[in-house]
């Protein structure tokens, strides 16, 4: 008999022959070798770019995304960049490089945020549609739009709005074309270098700059200044900052931060002090009160070294109010704590401790400086370092000259340019206006919008997004729509660029050569050349030599006044200046610090003005020391002036800033700067948005910080979605309750709210100076923009 065995299909039978397969295919190789395959393959898609790649190597230049010139150092695979770090071997920021500077690589590769070739509008303005052109054609029509201008008699209708460092090559040879040209119209976009020049002009006479030794100061009070946010060269002062706290147990440099909110650097700063916005000179006054009633001053540097300290008479017999009297009678401490907010006990503290300090320095300038302050802020708080005696010596102020480079030549104008140089310039209403400032932005649009056709029909610019960056409420974009014709020479896709009818691309800061003159905030004289550190990705050019070339096509005196063949060689002619001032060439070592070079390290004196610029070419630094206090001003009589009629005139025009919010009254908008945030005229890397807390943007809005206390008052909670309303204009944004922030203020990030550039900037959050309603400084002219009102409403 046959039988038949049938195996029955148990539940046990079944996980038994789950679990044993599932092992035995572990112990094969098969699984690792299917893992290694489909990963290969799905990393090999035909349409996945491969970058190339090559031998390692390094570059050295210089990061001028700022003005705080940082050295850079490019590590490279064959010819691509693919890192980008901080120089040891460079004096202003010894290995330190802030966000921004590390994520450049993301500005010249990224093609959705540049111009790849000229190009001319072919959409609505605004749209950025372009067709690309050749260089000659695009050269071409600019040359003709001049031309045009200057056969028709109005030259004056020319103009150029310049974002490049005032004393840079660019910025000498735009305004030397706009003259030849025969316009008077070259504006400068401001900043807190602008108000500093003023200031300067006043106290010292002097039309170079401002530095402050950081790293030789043992009580720093500074008013207003993100040490922490990007102020001066930032690779310098992270680096100042690490070394005050790098032993906490024998610190010598104690900082007092005075600003209305609690930044990364009131937060990390031994004490913060919290002003009303706008209310810094009051408080430096207030100060000045202390020091000079309880005898805290260096009486021998006042009556040798400055003037106006006392009443004086000038020449006809006219009498002046001193600076003694102005603050003993007007800024006593309880007086200006109904100003600033600030208790009067903690103004007394604070004097005390800076009048007794051995070398104590005060600064200001607002956040990174990107937006300009006040005259009058700026010579109260220098007036303190002129107190104590701390100009033009250790861990003081220091009056820097401007970096004496050679003169471009003279050249002929003719007639024609004769003619249009004599019309009143855009930018004033009447002559002699503000005459300490070099450009009025905001006047300038105002002429454009305001008159019945544009007074200008060709406008150029360089280094500049004033559609974006100006705080004026959105004037100079209305301008920018009424002006016939504007080439823009930006390499970016920003938001003035896309109005432009012609583009002519320049290079990004990697891909050219350009100089670094005088770093904000630096101790010492400064120049340096940068070098690039590969070939241009795109078809762009140095507007240099777009700039030349122009002069060449339009002919006769333009022509005559350019006989350069390029960009290089006119900043090589300038740098040979340098040959014959004191100071001279050095190659920094890391290891002595270059406030003691003057001491320690022997110079390499050039051969001839070529040997000097060869030098500065392959790596090297001009360096001068300041001279020292023996040294006489450059005022009528060779001393500090502390100008006290400038400061009675403007406590007494400038507006008060009261905080809102109780009773329905209006708050403040104050922008907020940070690290890495670029606020200036170049985009800050896509990718850094990424590193934006939910505080600072979520999605695609804005979130403005408020104290709990004003939000209570407007019954408002964390997370809730309201319209910032201001005069300018309304904004959706979210709100963020900070305890840091003063009560009936609201703080909004700056340097979002791009309307340009590519699907990561674009539409991300507000942009702040959209909604700003800008006062005007009674010395300077340029704007007030911390005092605009505004409300929010629930959504």
């Amino acid at each position: 008999m046959t039988g038949k065995m049938i195996m029955k299909v148990t539940r046990r039978n079944f996980i038994q022959l789950l679990v044993g397969g599932v092992a035995g295919i572990h112990l094969t190789p098969l699984p690792w070798k299917l893992t290694d395959d489909i990963a290969i393959w799905t990393q090999n898609w035909p349409w996945v770019p491969v970058p190339p790649t090559g031998p390692f190597s390094h570059k050295a230049s210089l990061c001028t995304l700022c003005p705080g010139g940082c050295g850079i150092e490019v590590r490279k695979a064959g010819e691509r960049a693919v890192k980008i770090e901080g120089r040891s071997d460079y004096p202003v920021n010894p290995g330190g490089l802030c966000p921004l500077g590390m994520g450049g690589l993301q500005l010249l590769y990224n093609e959705s945020i540049r111009f790849t070739a000229p190009a001319r509008r072919v959409g609505p303005r605004g749209s950025g549609l372009y067709q690309p052109i050749s260089w000659e054609e695009a050269l071409s029509m600019l040359a003709e739009r001049i031309s045009g201008l200057r056969k028709a008699g109005r030259p004056e209708a020319l103009a150029a709005v310049d974002g490049n460092p005032v004393q840079s090559t660019m910025s000498a040879l735009i305004e030397r074309f706009l003259t030849v040209a025969g316009s008077p119209n070259y504006i400068r976009v401001p900043s807190e270098e602008d108000t500093e020049r003023a200031s300067l002009k006043l106290m010292c006479g002097s039309s170079g700059s401002l530095g402050y030794d950081l790293e030789n100061a043992d009580f720093i009070l500074s008013f207003g200044c993100g040490l922490l946010e990007g102020w001066g060269s930032p690779g310098r002062v992270l680096n100042a900052w690490g070394m005050w706290h790098q032993d906490p147990s024998n610190r010598e440099t104690k900082i007092v931060q005075v600003e209305s909110r609690a930044s990364n650097t009131a937060s990390k700063a031994d004490r913060w002090v919290a002003a009303r916005p706008g209310t810094e000179m009051d408080l430096a006054l207030g100060i000045a009160h202390v020091l000079i009633k309880e005898n805290l001053y260096d009486d021998n540097f006042i009556h040798i070294r400055c003037h106006g300290f006392d009443e004086w008479k000038d020449a006809e017999g006219k009498e002046h109010p001193g600076f003694k009297g102005l603050v003993l009678e007007g800024f006593a401490p309880e007086k200006v704590q109904k100003t600033t907010g600030v208790p009067a006990k903690t103004i007394k503290e604070i004097a005390i401790e800076f009048g007794e300090s051995r070398s104590p320095l005060a600064l200001c300038g607002k956040g990174k400086g990107t937006y300009n302050g006040s005259v009058g802020e700026v010579i109260a708080v220098s007036a303190l370092n002129a107190l104590k005696g701390s100009i033009n010596r250790a861990g003081g102020f220091l009056n820097l000259d401007p970096v004496p480079l050679s003169a471009l030549p003279p050249f002929e104008t003719d007639m024609v340019a004769k003619k249009g140089m004599g019309s009143l310039r855009l930018d004033r209403r009447q002559p002699g206006d503000f005459s300490l400032t070099h450009s009025l932005p905001a006047v300038f649009a105002e002429a454009v919008v305001n008159s019945p056709a544009s007074p200008v029909d060709t406008l150029m610019v360089f280094a500049a997004n004033p559609a974006f960056t100006l705080p004026d409420g959105g004037a100079f974009r209305r301008a920018l729509e009424k002006i016939p014709f504007i080439v823009s020479f930006s390499p970016y896709r920003d938001e003035t660029a896309v109005m432009a009818d012609l583009v002519l691309p320049d290079h990004t800061y990697l891909e050219k050569s350009e100089e670094v003159v005088q770093p904000r905030g630096l101790q010492y004289q400064l120049y340096g050349i940068s070098s690039p550190v590969m070939d241009p990705v795109y078809r762009t050019k140095n507007s240099g030599d777009a700039l030349l070339e122009a002069a060449r096509m339009l002919g006769g005196p333009v022509k005559e006044a350019f006989p350069w063949k390029s960009c290089q060689e006119v900043i090589s002619l300038r740098a040979e200046g340098l040959f014959g001032a004191s100071g001279a060439v050095f190659d920094f070592d890391g290891k002595t610090p270059p406030w003691k070079w003057g001491q320690n390290v022997k110079a390499r004196k050039p051969k001839n003005p070529g040997d000097l610029v060869k030098r500065i070419r392959r790596g090297g630094l001009w360096y001068r020391p300041v001279e020292a206090t023996t040294r006489l001003f450059a005022t009528p009589t060779g001393k500090f002036e502390f100008s006290a009629g400038v400061l009675a005139d403007a406590a007494k025009k400038r507006g008060t800033v009261k905080p809102g919010g109780k009773d329905g009254s209006p708050l403040v908008l104050i922008p907020v700067e940070f690290i890495n945030l670029a606020n200036g005229w170049a985009p800050h890397p896509p990718h850094l948005n990424k590193t934006l807390f939910d505080t600072q943007l979520f999605k695609d809005r804005s979130v403005v910080e408020i104290n709990p206390r004003t939000a209570a008052e407007l019954r408002l909670r964390e997370g809730d979605e309201v319209l910032l309303e201001s005069p300018a204009g309304n904004a959706h944004v979210k709100v963020t309750l900070f305890e840091g922030a003063m009560p009936g203020m609201v703080y909004i990030p700056s340097g979002l709210g791009h309307t340009a550039y590519d699907e990561f900037l674009k539409n991300k959050g507000t942009n702040p100076n959209e909604l700003i309603v800008p006062g005007t400084d009674p010395v300077s002219g340029l704007p007030v923009w911390w005092n605009t009102q505004v409300k929010l409403r629930k959504v």
